[in-house]
């Protein structure tokens, strides 16, 4: 690839070798095919990033170039660089916006080859894979045949891995991975449990309000509700304490505000919206309020009620109600994780202490991802995934427009200016410095708005696996990687 000092456009050089697994070539025209399919029909986000594309010059059988509107910023030819080539040839007869259980045609290592609708999809290796001898895959897709396997009922799946039928499992049951893996194969060596540290930042993941509601525009309010869950209570009785408490949109890492004053450059990104920003959120990071105890439960509590009271809610015969409407204080909390209903049920019954109704549902995942999208609920568990490299990924999750599409990750309806600018920081930086200024600014801003209630994350993979499963002695900074691992000679 090739980008002008001011990044202005990409130009790609395809490798001729190229190809789909069916064998025909990979072609520009098919990559020119891609951009435009993707920018008309594909999700919101990508709609977002392709738009920005200005004109595609065809320079040859090969060479392509990209170029950008003036509105595009610093991180578009890393955009381009990561967009999935589609076959033209192929969605000349298949219509790419339709749902199909016909496996797509792709041009990477492995090819579909079962799929079974609500139990598994197969993967085999492509034996033609044109790039599997690049440097770049040395020591990749190892496996002849990857399986995905669903259950609906966590026991039997466990159940599955502990008989062997299932070879590799990610536990993310605290109590499982202290309590439940004391059977035969553990014991004799057959399956080998890891607990792998990763340099990942760590994934904001909490209860996150939808400030659409009214019940959740005032910030006083989201306060106050925040104070009432006692992570530290949970880590203790539910996890083992085997979990650390979340304490900002980029923690484990160092975009993180976390017990981080602001350094001048962020206070002169931030300098215009000082008034949004509390002085200690400046100083030193924002820090999640600290349960455990009767007395800081007390203390919680009596700071939750005084919010409640200075945003209009009083306390009648047992119940929270508006004093101007006359209205209870309720809400749902929507599931879709049989793991997060013990979470969600303690923490409902905190909120019952001060005549709040929070009523708990648990629906299934076409369900739930149906009202996600169209921002169906009044709180829900959610997890953005971390990244040490932030940009155009957080206008989809926080950014004003996004707020009134259908489908974003926008969850909470965050509507800020003062974020926006942050989030124009961040793909316009030109420096890690600048990078890292404009993260940490927009780190402040969210928890500033208290969007979310942190939940917790552990700094290392719990992964347990069958002894014939090899993994590298030297593990990368993401963490686990399962296409650099392998299987013995004999399985």
């Amino acid at each position: 690839m090739e980008v002008p000092e001011d990044r202005s456009w990409v130009e790609f050089t395809l490798r001729p070798e190229a190809e789909f697994s069916d064998g025909s070539p990979l072609t520009v025209d098919d990559v020119i095919f891609s951009l435009k399919t993707l920018r008309d029909k594909g999700r919101p986000n990508t709609r977002r990033y392709y738009a920005l594309v200005r004109d595609i010059q065809r320079l040859g059988d090969h060479k392509v170039r990209f170029v950008f509107k003036k509105e595009a910023n610093q991180e578009m030819p890393l955009i381009m660089g990561l967009m999935p080539v589609l076959s033209k040839k192929y969605y000349s007869t298949h219509k790419f916006e339709e749902t199909t259980l016909e496996p797509p045609l792709g041009s990477g290592p492995y090819i579909i080859t079962k799929v079974d609708p609500g139990r598994r999809i197969a993967f085999t290796r492509n034996p033609d894979y044109w790039g599997a001898g690049l440097a770049v895959n040395a020591g990749q897709n190892n496996f002849d045949t990857i399986r995905y396997d669903y259950f609906r009922d966590s026991a039997a799946l466990f159940e599955a891995f502990k008989s062997g039928e299932i070879t590799v499992r990610f536990e993310r049951d605290a109590k499982n991975w202290a309590t439940g893996y004391d059977f035969l194969a553990t014991r004799n060596g057959q399956v080998i449990r890891a607990e792998i540290p990763h340099g990942r930042p760590a994934d904001m993941y909490g209860l996150v309000f939808n400030t659409r509601r009214a019940l959740f525009h005032d910030k006083r309010v989201r306060q106050a509700l925040l104070l009432m869950f006692d992570f530290e209570w949970m880590n203790k009785n539910f996890f083992y304490n085997s979990y650390k408490r979340v304490q900002s949109y980029f923690d484990n890492s160092e975009l993180s505000s976390h017990n981080r004053a602001a350094n001048d450059l962020e206070k002169i990104l931030l300098n215009p919206y000082r008034k949004e920003i509390p002085k200690d959120i400046l100083e030193h990071g924002w820090t999640a309020p600290v349960g455990g105890s009767p007395a800081n439960s007390r203390k919680n509590k009596a700071a939750a009620l005084s919010l409640l009271y200075d945003s209009g809610w009083i306390i009648k015969d047992g119940r929270l109600i508006n004093k101007d409407t006359n209205k209870p204080f309720e809400f749902e909390i929507l599931l879709r994780e049989p793991q997060e209903e013990r979470v969600a049920l303690t923490y409902a019954k905190a909120l019952k202490s001060l005549g709040i109704k929070a009523s708990v549902l648990m629906v299934d995942s076409t369900q739930y991802q149906a009202r996600l999208a169209t921002y169906d609920f009044d709180m829900t568990p959610f997890k953005w995934r971390g990244t040490l490299s932030p940009g155009n990924e957080q206008a989809f999750r926080f950014g004003s427009k996004e707020a009134d599409i259908d489908g974003t990750f926008n969850l909470a309806g965050v509507k800020s200016d003062a974020v926006d600018a942050m989030i124009e920081a961040i793909t316009q930086a030109k420096s890690r410095t600048d990078l890292i200024a404009a993260t940490r600014s927009l780190d402040r801003l969210l928890l500033s708005g208290i969007y979310v209630i942190p939940f917790y994350y552990q700094p290392v993979d719990r992964v347990a696996y069958w002894a014939e499963i090899q993994i590298p002695q030297h593990i990368p900074l993401t963490g686990v990687k399962i296409k650099t691992w392998w299987m013995l000679p004999d399985n």
